[in-house]
C-alpha cells in the first residue's frame, strides 16, 4: 500500500534517504519519515509510551498494529507495557509472533489475529489513537518490528496525515482486517492458534473478500462532508 503525496516535507526526506542509500550523504533526522536503521525502533516506542501516558490519563489509549513479524524484544517489552496500563491492542501479525497474548498480569489487553487466505498479508499500519484528535496518528511501510528491519536494513514508514484519508483507511482496510472471522486464527497464551469465529449473532467479516469487492475503492468524503 503506498501513498501519491504532494507534501514537501515528505519528499525532501525521500530525496534525502535516496542520497543517503546512494551515499552521497549521512542523514540522521527526518521531518516525517520514520526510518531504520536510526530513528524508527525509539520513535516507535515513543510513541507506545505516549499512548500509556494518554490511557493513564484520560482512559482513552488505543494501539492497533498490522505487519509480517513482531519479533524485536524492546518493541514486545514496550507493547507489554502498555497492556500492563491497561491499553487495548490489536495485533495483526501474519507470521512469526514472539509476544503472547492474554497472559495474566503481563498482555491481558493483547489480542494477536493472522490471516492466511488467497492473497498474501503484506501490508504493514500502525495506528496510534492518542485520543482520537488531531494527534491520531496512522503510519503505513515497509518496516516489521524485527531486529533485523530496525537495526540492519534500509525501512520506512511515513504518516498519513489527512484526517479523511486515515479515517478511510483505518476503519475501511485495518479495522476490517482485525475484525476478521473467515480467515483469521487467534494466537494463544501457549502460542497456539485457533480459528476465530463471529459470536453468536453477529455477521462473519470476510476481510480478502472484501476487499476484491472493493477493488481497492473506498467512499471517501468531499471536503466539508462528515467523516
Amino acid at each position: 500500500m503506498g501513498l501519491f503525496t504532494a507534501d514537501e516535507d515528505i519528499g525532501e526526506d525521500v530525496a534525502s534517504l535516496f542520497n543517503v542509500i546512494t551515499g552521497y550523504a549521512r542523514q540522521k533526522d527526518y521531518r516525517k519519515l520514520l526510518v531504520a536503521p536510526g530513528a524508527l525502533r525509539g520513535e516507535m516506542r515513543r510513541r507506545i509510551d505516549r499512548e500509556i501516558e494518554r490511557h493513564r490519563r484520560y482512559g482513552d489509549g488505543y494501539l492497533a498494529f498490522k505487519m509480517n513479524a513482531l519479533v524485536d524484544p524492546e518493541c514486545i517489552d514496550a507493547l507489554y507495557r502498555a497492556s500492563q496500563a491497561g491499553v487495548p491492542i490489536d495485533l495483526q501479525v501474519r507470521g512469526t509472533c514472539c509476544l503472547r497474548p492474554g497472559v495474566p498480569g503481563l498482555s491481558e489487553t493483547i489480542t494477536v489475529t493472522s490471516i492466511v487466505g488467497r492473497f498474501l498479508e503484506h501490508v504493514r499500519m500502525y495506528y496510534f489513537r492518542a485520543g482520537g484528535g488531531e494527534d491520531e496518528e496512522l503510519f503505513l511501510g515497509s518496516a516489521d518490528l524485527m531486529e533485523r528491519n530496525l537495526d540492519r536494513r534500509v525501512e520506512v514508514l511515513f504518516p498519513i496525515q489527512d484526517p479523511v484519508l486515515r479515517r478511510v483507511l483505518c476503519d475501511e482496510v485495518l479495522q476490517v482486517h482485525l475484525k476478521d472471522t473467515a480467515r483469521a486464527r487467534l494466537l494463544q497464551p501457549d502460542g497456539s492458534y485457533v480459528p476465530r469465529h463471529p459470536r453468536e449473532g453477529e455477521p462473519g467479516v470476510h476481510a480478502q473478500r472484501r476487499m476484491v469487492e472493493n477493488r481497492g475503492i473506498w467512499h471517501i468524503p468531499a471536503p466539508g462532508d462528515e467523516i
